[in-house]
């Protein structure tokens, strides 16, 4: 191999080890040699698989090489976030008190990446419990684009690796926001998908009613192959769809024309930061110029919806510890263990309430979609906040409301977005910003992407690591 592949799109490398210019084995080698020289610093692997992933890769090259392709993710080296189960590997959820938990099977995702022929490299850090805040016995994974700079929440390392070049793609969850943070502030292009799209079984649980899993790479192409692998109904969980998935890979071109793309300035222009503001503005305009028909849009009010999902969420996250809290309560950090208590303080009365106003907000939305196809919004207010900012986030009163406007009431929905990157900062930090869809639009929203992506080249700028 005579250049450097790790910031190879997946689809580049897939084209590559489908030719045979390179093996899966030599692509799994490079990797595994980059992330012991890079990672140390960066920390975004909870654990690296070497053993497994090279195993894997040699029946990859077997495989390719006899003529049995898989597809777009076979031999290709990709990781997973801690909190899906992995047979026999540990699987700590960025939890102390799971530190030597071995699953006796895989999460469903876990499964179909391997039959699609994906090598598992290993598990990526994130957050205590796929909550806000790391463990304290836990380093955060550090920022590519600049070690001051916020890694996001809860994926950080799924964001820190896929953008450091660590993996070709990665898979990880959001409740509030935290497939599309990490994604912004680390630049790379996510979705999450429509509640029910893909399959909850064996991944830890965070608020089951809102946990969404998603993939996270350098390009739309990259993210349709890894939503076509582990899309799809799942009979171990109930919650998951009947509707047919696509072939989202096929389906993607360059060609807008007749879609109608809704757009509310009051809402994306509040509290916003002028250079989020000017970013979104000009995908907008990218988005018309390729064919998009611009429909000013109002959203509902999302401002009740956004202040329940913190409490709404805490009760959920309540049920899915009370095996271990609070009897082993001292082994929780004091952002997850005050979460909790938050769930463990609310009545039924209040729950309920919280149920009445979400269904009412979703079925609002659900109107909206009746006159656009897709609605473009922010990711972040502000661009790349700093550790030092994220460190006091807490002392203001309505901190996290303003960190998850735009993420948190499409959890709370269920409705599928792509996060796109839009630009860099003056200082040349990352941002992204979002479509938004219809219930099973993933499709459409692929395909909006990849046009957007075709005519711009944010996606395919990377951090000098």
């Amino acid at each position: 191999m005579s250049f450097d592949i790790h910031f190879l799109e997946a689809a580049e490398l897939a084209t590559l080890l489908k030719s045979g210019a390179i093996s899966p084995v030599e692509a799994t080698r490079s990797m595994l040699g980059r992330i012991a020289a890079i990672d140390p610093q960066l920390r975004s692997f909870a654990l690296v698989t070497a053993e497994l992933a090279l195993e894997q890769a040699r029946r990859a090259e077997r495989e390719i090489g006899a003529g049995r392709y898989r597809g777009p993710l076979h031999g290709v080296p990709i990781a997973v976030k801690d909190n899906c189960f992995t047979k026999g590997i540990v699987t700590a959820n960025g939890m102390a008190i799971r530190s030597g938990a071995k699953p006796d099977h895989d999460a469903t995702v876990v499964e179909r990446l391997r039959t699609a022929g994906a090598i598992l490299l290993g598990k990526l850090q994130h957050t205590e419990g796929a909550f806000a805040e790391h463990h304290p016995t836990v380093a955060p994974p550090l920022n590519p684009w600049g070690a001051e700079l916020w890694s996001g929440a809860s994926s950080s390392g799924s964001g820190v690796a896929t953008a450091a070049g660590l993996c070709f793609g990665s898979l990880g969850t959001d409740t509030g926001g935290s497939i599309r943070l990490p994604c912004d502030v680390n630049g790379l292009t996510g979705m999450k998908p429509t509640y029910g799209r893909v399959s909850r079984h064996g991944v830890l649980d965070n608020s089951p009613t809102m946990d969404h899993v998603g993939p996270m790479g350098r390009s739309v192409l990259d993210i349709a192959a890894l939503l076509c692998a582990i899309a799809g109904r799942d009979e171990s969980d109930p919650t998951t769809s009947f509707e047919p998935t696509p072939d989202y890979v096929s389906l993607l071109d360059g060609d807008l024309r007749g879609l109608r793309l809704g757009v509310d300035r009051d809402y994306n222009g509040k509290g916003v930061d002028p250079a989020v503001t000017a970013a979104t503005e000009a995908a907008v305009e990218t988005m018309r110029s390729l064919g998009a028909e611009i429909i000013s849009a109002s959203l509902p009010d999302p401002d009740q919806v956004i202040m329940d999902w913190m409490p709404h969420s805490a009760i959920e996250m309540a049920v899915a510890h009370e095996a271990t809290y609070p009897a082993r309560r001292a082994e929780y950090g004091p952002v997850l263990g005050a979460m909790i208590e938050l769930g463990l303080g609310q009545s039924a009365v209040q729950y309920q309430k919280y149920i009445l106003r979400r269904n009412n907000f979703r079925g609002q939305l659900a109107a909206l979609f009746r006159s656009i196809d897709l609605l473009a919004i922010p990711t972040l207010a502000a661009p790349a906040p700093t550790n030092v900012q994220m460190a006091t986030l807490g002392e203001e009163q309505d901190s996290i409301q303003r960190l998850t406007r735009f993420t948190a009431p499409f959890d709370m929905t269920g409705n599928p977005t792509i996060i796109l990157p839009s630009g860099f900062t003056a200082a040349g930090h990352p941002m992204t910003f979002q479509l938004v869809g219809g219930h099973f639009s993933e499709d459409l929203l692929l395909r909006a992407g990849y046009a957007f992506q075709s005519a711009t080249g944010w996606h395919k700028r990377h951090p000098a690591i």
